[in-house]
């Protein structure tokens, strides 16, 4: 929240500063410490949000009993808030220390003896540690509680329940623990319920449906367990339902989606559900009738039947992200003619179906979508060769097929995938709000979340294949690949010179490979490379001389016996006769260049 300044504030801050206005507003213009004691008469509005300051929460002096709202968000204030803070501040309504580094408790006392009207209290990515005492259950008109990304632990407090007009809970990435208390429908008036990523076990209360204002269920990444309460139906204003990453069971079958009208967002991937995807079932077609739908994750769910599964889904046409992977096993990807003429799933934009051993040749119904960005088809055992179709994709800017059995040669045509090549294609791509964000963790890096697909990496990985000879010289068109993984395959003969072109190139896996030759220097110009591998290949030679290339571990160049040069401890044969033949060189043009003297 940035309020309108009624008056300025310098950079430089004097040791004591007196303010009479109602309405101090210092936001953005990065003042870099403050004053430990400041005079606010009649103050009521405070917000130093959005800058650069720094060292302990100031305590003012004399407190102002007018205050209402505080916005210390956004700085680098530090230590514990001190109970004086908060000494007369009968007024306020709004307190927000969000995105600093403050430690110690979180103040819930803060009701006990002040400020009874607080409606907002947001202490979230802090350092805050230690359970949450009693006393948020007297603050009887608090709307908004956000305390994720802390270090905090326990329960969360018994007295809580009693703050009924509680409109949003937010506490995920914490360490709380123990079940949720069954109490929690007491707060009827609920819309956001956020415990993701903690330790809470147990069910999900069975009178959960109590709460009919619910909107936002997340409790992914947890251990909560036992099957959805029928009462859950109750929650007809759910827009999000998000408990991935749990131990929840049943049937899915069994519990009618269709109640959901306004549902948009469902992942319920990697659980124990179980189902069957027929078209007589009933799960797909109460999932299609919901209108507002966008993503749908249903991975690791142990499902069965895909082509009825894809048929459904199919027509529902405000799909945008989709995933199936961890289920089919062993079945065959869906190729039927009739599917290729539904032209369906016409505004996908992700599709996943990893992990699922299927098996079958690429099917042309993918080549209708032409709003797709993400295909992620790895680890099935999918064979045939890689239809040059693919490269004819407009948008296509993510390609794993890693981990399958794709022989024959690379199409050329994919070395055109117009995202990759043109910077005007590029541009013209939408910046698409993902409804939950994709998690991509390249092999031995940390995960990273996106929730814009436009800020997802141009990606290519054709991994672990049977796919043979040479590495196609049209490869330096796509010019705005930022990964290419073509490890683990039969690729013979050299490198292409012409890969240098890739200059926005990050991660370059050539590895278990056969290929020959030297790696050509001009290599040495991708300097955004942070990821290179060409080990186990038959490459000889001097490795060429670069900043990058010679910070490489030495694992990455190993398997090749001809190949010798830093960071390799083997030096060239040839290495010093060179240097040599270039110094009789140099002398005798220094021969030529001498000026005589008399």
């Amino acid at each position: 929240m940035v309020w309108s300044p009624i008056c300025t504030y310098p950079p430089k801050v004097s040791k004591e500063v007196q303010f009479f206005p109602h309405h101090l507003a210092i936001s953005h213009i990065s003042p870099t410490s403050i004053s430990p004691t400041i005079h606010l008469m009649v103050l009521e509005i405070l917000d130093l949000s959005y800058n650069l300051l720094s060292g302990v929460l100031p305590i003012f002096s004399p407190p102002s009993s007018r205050i209402r709202v505080v916005d210390l968000s956004s700085n680098h204030f530090e230590g514990k808030i001190p109970f004086a803070f908060f000494q007369q501040t009968w007024n306020l309504i709004s307190f927000n220390v969000s995105n600093n580094t403050f430690n110690g408790s979180i103040p819930s006392s803060i009701c006990l003896h002040s400020s009874p009207s607080i409606r907002l209290l947001d202490f979230s990515f802090n350092k805050f540690s230690g359970s949450i005492s009693r006393g948020l259950g007297k603050c009887s008109k608090l709307q908004v509680f956000h305390a994720g990304n802390n270090n905090l632990s326990g329960l969360l407090p018994n007295d809580i329940y009693n703050a009924t007009a509680l409109q949003e809970i937010s506490m995920a990435h914490n360490w709380l623990y123990g079940v949720v208390d069954d109490r929690i429908v007491n707060l009827t008036n609920l819309i956001i319920l956020d415990l993701n990523s903690n330790q809470p076990s147990g069910n999900i209360p069975s009178n959960i449906g109590k709460l009919s204002s619910l909107k936002f269920m997340i409790l992914h990444t947890n251990n909560l367990a036992g099957s959805l309460p029928q009462s859950l139906l109750n929650c007809t204003n759910l827009i999000e339902l998000n408990l991935r990453f749990n131990n929840f069971e049943g049937v899915t079958s069994m519990f009618n989606f269709s109640k959901f009208v306004h549902l948009s967002k469902i992942d319920l991937q990697r659980n124990y559900f179980t189902g069957r995807y027929l078209p007589s079932k009933p799960l797909l077609m109460q999932i299609l009738s919901l209108k507002s739908l966008s993503f749908l994750s249903l991975g690791g769910t142990r499902l069965t039947n895909v082509t009825g599964a894809m048929k459904i889904l199919m027509r529902c046409k405000s799909l945008v992200a989709l995933f199936f992977s961890y289920n089919f096993l062993g079945e065959e990807i869906p190729a039927d003619g009739e599917m290729v003429e539904f032209n369906g799933f016409q505004n996908l934009q992700v599709l996943s179906v990893s992990y699922c051993e299927l098996t079958g040749e690429l099917p042309l119904w993918l080549s209708k979508l032409k709003k797709l960005r993400d295909l992620n088809l790895s680890l099935n055992r999918i064979t045939g060769s890689i239809p040059s179709w693919l490269g004819t994709l407009p948008r296509l800017t993510f390609l794993d097929l890693q981990g399958n059995l794709f022989s024959g040669e690379v199409p050329k045509e994919l070395c055109r995938l117009p995202i990759m090549v043109s910077e005007k294609a590029a541009a013209r791509l939408d910046s698409t709000y993902l409804k939950l964000p994709i998690i991509f963790q390249p092999q031995g890096e940390a995960a990273l979340e996106y929730n814009y697909l436009s800020l997802f990496p141009t990606y290519i990985c054709i991994k672990n294949n049977s796919i043979h000879g040479n590495i196609p010289t049209e490869i330096s068109q796509l010019q705005f690949l930022r990964s290419l993984d073509p490890s683990f395959n039969n690729f013979s003969g050299d490198i292409p010179n012409q890969i240098s072109n890739l200059i926005n190139l990050e991660r370059l896996d050539l590895s278990m490979n056969q290929l020959s030759g030297e790696i050509p220097t001009s290599i040495t110009s991708l300097t955004f490379l942070a990821s290179f591998n060409v080990s186990h290949n038959n490459l000889q030679g001097l490795i060429p001389k670069s900043t990058q290339l010679q910070g490489f571990d030495v694992s990455e160049f190993e398997g090749n016996p001809k190949l010798c040069g830093a960071p390799l401890p083997n030096e060239c044969p040839r290495e010093i006769g060179t240097d040599e033949d270039d110094k009789k060189t140099e002398d005798v043009e220094n021969e030529h260049h001498q000026v005589p003297v008399t």
